[in-house]
Order: structure tokens, then sequence, then C-alpha cells
């Protein structure tokens, strides 16, 4: 028994060690990259890749989350890239920053993109009766007339004129040396302002942290930078204004606030009065005085006044007998029933019913009676 008990042990031990030579043999160690998920402000902003890129190569750079000269205090020798819409930047801004540019300043911005919405609320008073233009009140400072359409690419492969397609163009001011562009209009510009620069750009699409990691992109970007001094300080300004919060529940939170709004409506549409046509005022000849006794006598018998109806009744069958034959008024008891039954034609057990007070809480005794009254009284 101990040997077999040792030789399967041997024979384990055995087919183990022959699983994991088979495992070591066959088995191949490689590395792979993973890009973790982005955090903080890698997140929230498209140039955070443009500024370790230029952080890298030696350069100070610096983001903001809106143009404010007052808080970034850009140098003359300083470059500012603004990554938003012009037209929204306001007038003390944009003074101070074509004040800023004169100084020496460098400046690039794009074109603002074609915004059906803003072009329809944002209007400049030179931008009436030009069909071909449209109003950017910075770039009409410096002469540059901003298109309406969009336009193709420029250049075609792996250039980086490529990233600027479907942007809108624009007309650079007479004598601007550096320029780029088409028949149907310029993606590129840098323009002299005072001892500055502006370089006017399709678009900066291309230098969000994605798009940068083209090599054509970088080497764009580095041409756009380097328009200004190397020593200089680069503003990186990404505009990250959020709408209201109206806006905000208008756009997305219609899935839960238009159920509510029809729920509430057909709430109050429930609850709501209804008129309808006017009712005509009842005729006064139909409040006659059958309505008002049978009206009366159902509040009698409502409220447990039985006897009292059969007694009314009683004493206007006695009053007619009185007056139509005064000898049997004169009888009493037996003799009374007797006469009357000769009177009637009755039986005598109807007529000592109905001569008799019934229980007021009998419904079925009152109207008996009262019946054989009424034909006893119309017998007379």
């Amino acid at each position: 028994m101990k040997r077999l008990h040792l030789l399967l042990i041997v024979l384990g031990a055995g087919l183990v060690a022959a699983i994991v030579a088979w495992w070591l043999h066959t088995y191949e160690r490689s590395e792979e990259w993973i890009d973790l998920p982005r955090t903080g402000e890698a997140v929230t902003n498209p140039l955070f890749g443009l500024r370790v890129a230029l952080e890298k190569d030696g350069r100070r750079a610096h983001t903001w989350r809106r143009l404010s000269l007052d808080a970034m205090h850009p140098a003359s020798n300083d470059t500012v890239l603004y990554d938003g819409d012009l037209r929204s930047l306001a007038t003390p801004t944009r003074d101070a920053l074509l004040d800023w540019v004169r100084r020496g300043g460098h400046l690039i911005v794009a074109v603002p993109a074609a915004d059906a919405a803003f072009g329809a609320f944002v209007r400049h008073a030179e931008d009436r009766g030009d069909d071909k233009h449209i109003a950017v009140p910075l770039l009409d400072d410096i002469g540059v007339r901003v298109r309406r359409g969009t336009g193709g690419c420029v250049g075609d492969g792996d250039t980086a004129i490529y990233e600027l397609c479907s942007t809108r163009r624009f007309d650079p001011p007479a004598g601007t040396a550096q320029h780029l562009g088409d028949d149907e209009g310029d993606v590129l510009a840098r323009v002299r302002v005072g001892n500055g620069s502006i370089d006017v750009v399709g678009s900066l699409e291309f230098l969000d942290t994605d798009h940068l990691q083209r090599r054509a992109n970088a080497a764009f970007a580095h041409q756009l930078i380097s328009g200004g001094d190397v020593h200089g300080v680069v503003h990186l300004v990404h505009s990250s204004d959020m709408p209201s919060l109206w806006l905000m529940m208008l756009r997305r939170g219609w899935p839960v606030w238009l159920p509510l709004t029809l729920l509430l409506a057909g709430w109050l549409w429930a609850r709501m009065r209804r008129f309808g046509p006017q009712i005509p005022s009842p005729a006064l000849e139909r409040r006659s005085l059958l309505e008002h006794v049978a009206a009366s006598g159902q509040h009698q018998w409502r409220y447990g006044s039985a006897d009292v109806l059969h007694a009314a009744l009683l004493d206007a069958f006695q009053a007619r007998l009185r007056r139509r034959d005064p000898q049997a008024a004169a009888l009493e008891g037996h003799l009374q029933v007797l006469r009357l039954v000769e009177r009637t034609g009755l039986s005598e057990a109807q007529v000592t019913d109905a001569l008799t007070p019934p229980d007021p809480r009998d419904a079925k005794a009152l109207v008996t009676r009262i019946a054989t009254l009424v034909r006893m009284r119309n017998r007379l």
C-alpha cells in the first residue's frame, strides 16, 4: 500500500514538472505601453499638451482660463495664444490687447468658426450691407476681413497646412508679406501691428493635446510660437466659459423637464374649471304649488314624519266626507266603516286599514293606505 502511494506521488510530481517545463518553454515575455486615462488639467484644458511640449523645449509657459491682462501681466516680449471666439471679447479687453501688441507683443488668434446662432445675435455695425464678410471687431481693427463661407484644404499630404481644412477664410490687409492661402482666401497671415505682430490662423484645433501628437502639427505649432521672442513667456489662454444653467437645462435636460411639463399640464387641465354653455334661468311658472307640496312630503318622509303625511290626507278625506255625506261623517267606529264600504265599494279590511295610522317606518303600509284614502276620496 505504501509503495502504491509513493508511486502516485512520483507520477503527480512528474506531471506538474512537465506542465511547468512546457509553460516556461512556450512563454514569451513582451512589453506593452498603455495610455492611462487623463486626469486633472489634462482633461479640462486641451492646450495642456502644448504647455508640456513648450516646457520640454526650455520655454516658460502658463495656462489661463480667460483672457485677463490684469492677471496675466504680459511683458512686451511675451506671446499670447488665445483659443476662443474673438467676438466675445469686451471692448476694454480688446483695446488693451492691441495696445500690448503695439508695444512688441506677439498674439496668436484663430478666425471664429461658423456659428449660425452666434452670427444671428451678435452683429457689428459694419457688418450691415456686406454679404461677403462677417464682423470680428479685433480683426477688423487690424484690417483683416473674415469671409462668410469656408474653404477647402491648402496643401496636400502630410504638410502642416493640411490641418486647416474646412475653416473660414479671410482677407489680410494690403502689404502683408507673410500670408498663405488661395483664391478662396487665406488661412494663415502674420500682420504687423506697431512693434508687435498678430498671427491669424484659420483654426487652432491642431494645437490640442490629441492633434499635437502628429509631427506635422508639432512643427506647425513651433513655427507659430517661434514668431515671438524666445526669451519671453508663452501665455496659453483657453476660453472655457460655461453656458448658463438654464441653457444647459434646455439643451440636455429635456428628457426630464419635458415629461414633467406634460404631466403638470395634464394635471392643470384635469383640475381647471370648465365653462359650458350658459344655462337659462328656470321659468317662474314651473315653481307650482304641487311641486312645493311634493317637496314638503319628501322632506317629512326623509325625517321620519310619515304619520304626519297620513294624518294630512285623512283630514282631507274627512273634510270631503262631511261635505258629501254628513250622516256618514257623524258616525263613529265600525258603523262609519260599514257606511264607507257601501259608499266606496271597497272591502271592510281596506277601509279599516286606510283609517288607521301606519307605522312611520313601514313605507309599504304608508303607500297602500294613502292610495286607498285617495280612492275613497274620489268615490265620495
